[in-house]
């Protein structure tokens, strides 16, 4: 990308409203529009970002066998109905649409229902299953109060998977093969070392379901932890019986502000009972499949990241999730001359920042946007055959041969 080219600017200020430091510098840094309360726009860089997180987590999720889908986001009432969930005093989070023939849709706020009624037409015996389909679809929450920017929003995008089985143990084994999917798509995204699989309450469907939190201090949650992290819990289920059954001591605890970045579930028959999802059993009998569901809040999991690596300068993106690898800066007619050289043929890595600015405004540019490593190529360092090379992250400088770029 030329930024020359690009309608991108950076802004001096963030939207008045923005207080978390990630969601300021996102705005700032031009990688996202807010139209409104919670309710955002992703720009050229953003949506790189968004799709460097989504890339990561279907390669994980293809690895252990789930089926990507897309589903409509307008839902049908009778559905919700059926689980006791269209009722607005029990789910307060609904957007709903009137139509111009009459009547309602809802705008989703997830897709238990939807996707247990689709599989009615393709479950029918035990050779079908166990199998999981996942997707990427932008939901709809009626929060009350939207904050932190894109880490909660009225509108926001979700990696939402849901596994379908015919007896508990296939259901445990896929559930443990998740557990281990997330992990790893954690390290990948940069926040292995500060996400913990944490015990939650498993409110109607189980005794416990398990939530993925990364300590931050903006985290709307609190979590405990013992002193190696084998036992993390969320202050919900923090009651004496719990902490029984897990071995462990309050006074053993030390707490953290944290921030959900991913939850799983079992389901048990909780939506496969009342929307009639069976399948036929090996004897004959006809039987409610077990399910399980699986969440990750892909633009959250943006947020989180922006606002955990965030230094006073700026952005500071893991090289895995950044949407380019180098920013490229040009000094002088012989560096700007190589600058474009090296350009060439390596659009897809390299941010050009090509702009008829001052050198100072574009540096001030490059540690806001947060781009992993800026190269600068400048008439004096080219006459030694050289580069600067600056990490964004541990902010260190080094010379470099022009053949080594």
């Amino acid at each position: 990308m030329r930024l020359k080219q690009s309608f991108i600017k950076t802004l001096r200020d963030a939207p008045k409203e923005e207080t978390a430091r990630g969601a300021k510098f996102l705005s700032r840094a031009g990688y996202v529009h807010k139209e409104l309360a919670g309710v955002y726009d992703y720009l050229p860089l953003g949506l790189r970002v968004l799709e460097n997180i989504k890339k990561i987590i279907r390669e994980e999720l293809n690895r252990i066998g789930g089926q990507e889908i897309l589903m409509t986001t307008l839902q049908n009432p009778e559905l919700w109905k059926k689980t006791d969930r269209w009722d607005i005093e029990k789910m307060d989070i609904w957007f709903r649409t009137e139509l111009a023939a009459g009547g309602e849709l809802g705008l989703a706020p997830t897709h238990e229902e939807p996707i247990t009624e689709m599989m009615k037409t393709y479950i029918k015996s035990y050779k079908d299953l166990p199998f999981s389909a996942y997707q990427f679809q932008t939901k709809f929450r009626n929060e009350l109060r939207a904050k932190s920017g894109i880490m909660r929003g009225r509108e926001f995008l979700m990696k939402d998977m849901y596994s379908f089985s015919s007896n508990q143990a296939d259901h445990d084994e896929f559930y443990h093969q998740v557990e281990d999917a997330y992990k790893r798509i954690y390290e990948r995204l940069g926040l292995g070392d500060c996400t913990y699989q944490t015990f939650a309450s498993g409110g109607v469907f189980s005794k416990y379901s398990h939530e993925f939190q990364t300590i931050i201090e903006v985290g709307e949650d609190t979590i405990y932890y013992n002193a190696d992290k084998s036992v993390v819990l969320n202050e919900e289920v923090l009651i004496p019986e719990v902490l029984e059954e897990l071995g462990v001591k309050r006074e053993e605890l030390e707490s953290a502000r944290a921030a959900e970045v991913g939850n799983i579930f079992t389901l048990k028959d909780k939506y496969s009972a009342p929307l009639n999802l069976e399948f036929m059993d090996q004897d004959g009998q006809q039987k409610p499949v077990l399910m399980g569901c699986y969440g990750i809040g892909v633009s959250r999991v943006m947020g989180v990241i922006a606002e955990k690596f965030a230094d006073e300068k700026g952005l500071v993106w893991p090289e895995n999730v950044a949407p380019f690898k180098y920013y490229l800066i040009g000094i002088g007619e012989a560096g700007l001359s190589k600058a474009e050289e090296l350009y060439q043929g390596r659009e897809e890595e390299i941010l050009f920042d090509d702009r008829d600015l001052r050198p100072g405004e574009k540096f001030a540019d490059s540690e806001l946007m947060g781009i992993p490593y800026r190269i600068v190529v400048s008439d004096k360092t080219l006459a030694n055959g050289q580069a600067e090379l600056t990490n964004r992250a541990t902010h260190e400088t080094t010379l470099i041969s022009i053949d080594q770029i």
